[in-house]
């Protein structure tokens, strides 16, 4: 048994029970960081802050809420917007966020991309990154039903749908989904649950398993400079401070991070007071009626690149369906970028401006992402439809592109 001598402080007895000193050293102040990184680098501490606001503002709005299909869209619209003190500010701080976070997301996966900071050794961080993509995209699609407005419904009902297409169990799976034949108040229950209770423990597992695997590669800088952390962290601690060229996580580069925070607040707190409504969709406001189907049907800004590629084959090819054909395309925007690492065939780890062929490959998916983005809300009639399906092409043949024009740019460089 471990011998304690009497502590003279609460820390000191912290100390000898949970080794704090140690965690302390690991976590925060020998935790090092490249110097050369910009406030794209922040990202992850926007992503937890939000994360962190969406919890507790929904914790304050599940106290009024009522997951049923009779009550639920007067309990958002009359109870928490009109009633409860203060409830207007919580739904629109929580709509607002559940916005701002995807926007968040999308910066830190496209920054990972630009700057080659998903392989050699950081695989890890890439996966886990996009499970929590995945995840906080399954939260907020069970957040976006629970209104159960016009929108909800006819989106739930879209999206569900899209099950029936997976062989042999399709049929089965969308009424074990739904927990009925139709979208329903079983449906909203087990939608209401998803997104107060499992996702979020989800998340919250993911984010720990994400930050663990920053561990032993290290966080990439900006010209992707493979540097030897234990040597420059000597120097560090020998004092020679300038020349090394890493600085600890706490406090110098979290204070870098609190500066982004503070800017990142007042851009958030601007759309909460003044501009909320990009969150909302007006068609939400209208009560969920299965007799009236919505004009056009979209879901939320986020989500509405990968629609586009759904609903972008609007045609039968050979023997197989439209709807099979959008639904493979759908399953590939959302496996490929699982496998993204290891579609990158440049053995080098470089940005993408030091890389000609990719640098080239890298804007154009970031227009195509765009434009599909921009025509996912537009009704697929006319023009619209083969604008959609021409950019739902591009982005496919990218990708089955990428391991080609990697290749050729490592040659190039004598790789």
């Amino acid at each position: 048994m471990a011998k304690f001598t009497k502590a003279n402080s609460v820390g000191e007895w912290l100390d000898q029970r949970l080794n704090t000193t140690t965690l302390n050293k690991v976590l925060m102040t020998e935790y090092w960081i490249p110097k050369d990184i910009n406030f794209l680098w922040a990202m992850g501490v926007l992503l937890a802050t939000t994360f962190g606001i969406l919890v507790i503002s929904g914790i304050f709005l599940m106290m009024y809420y009522k997951p049923d299909v009779n009550l639920a869209f007067d309990s958002v619209n009359y109870t928490i917007m009109q009633e409860v003190a203060y409830g207007w500010l919580f739904r629109h701080m929580h709509g607002v966020a559940a916005s701002v976070v995807f926007l968040i997301i999308y910066i830190h996966m496209l920054t990972g991309i630009y700057y080659g900071s998903y392989k050699q050794g950081r695989e890890m961080i890439w996966i886990s990154g996009m499970l929590l993509f995945v995840t906080f995209s399954a939260a907020g699609f069970s957040g976006y039903m629970l209104p159960w407005g016009q929108m909800s419904y006819w989106a739930a009902m879209v999206i569900t749908n899209l099950f029936g297409g997976v062989p042999f169990i399709g049929d089965a799976l969308v009424v074990w989904i739904r927990g009925d034949f139709n979208v329903a108040d079983a449906t909203l229950t087990r939608f209401f649950m998803l997104h107060v209770f499992l996702l979020p423990i989800v998340i919250m597992g993911i984010i720990v398993v994400h930050f663990y695997t920053l561990r032993i590669p290290h966080v990439n800088n900006q010209e992707s400079e493979d540097i030897d952390f234990d040597a420059e962290a000597e120097k560090y601690l020998s004092g020679n401070k300038k020349e090394s060229k890493v600085i600890p996580f706490w406090p110098i580069f979290i204070s870098k991070d609190l500066a982004v925070l503070g800017i990142f607040l007042i851009f958030y707190f601007y759309l909460v007071f003044f501009h909320y409504s990009f969150a909302m969709d007006p068609v939400n406001f209208d009560p969920a009626d299965n007799m009236v189907t919505p004009a056009h049907i979209y879901p939320e800004w986020y989500f509405l690149w990968s629609y586009e590629v759904l609903r972008g084959f609007f045609f039968d090819i050979g023997p197989i369906k439209a709807f099979d054909v959008g639904l493979i395309a759908f399953g590939f925007a959302n496996v490929i970028f699982f496998i993204f690492p290891f579609l990158d065939r440049d053995p080098a780890v470089l940005p993408a401006h030091k890389r000609p062929g990719f640098n080239i490959w890298f804007w154009l998916l970031m227009v195509d992402l765009i434009v599909l983005t921009v025509y996912g809300k537009l009704p697929p009639t006319g023009i619209n439809a083969w604008v959609g399906f021409v950019s739902a092409t591009i982005f496919i043949i990218l990708f089955l592109l990428l391991p080609i024009i990697t290749k050729a740019d490592a040659k190039k460089r004598g790789a």
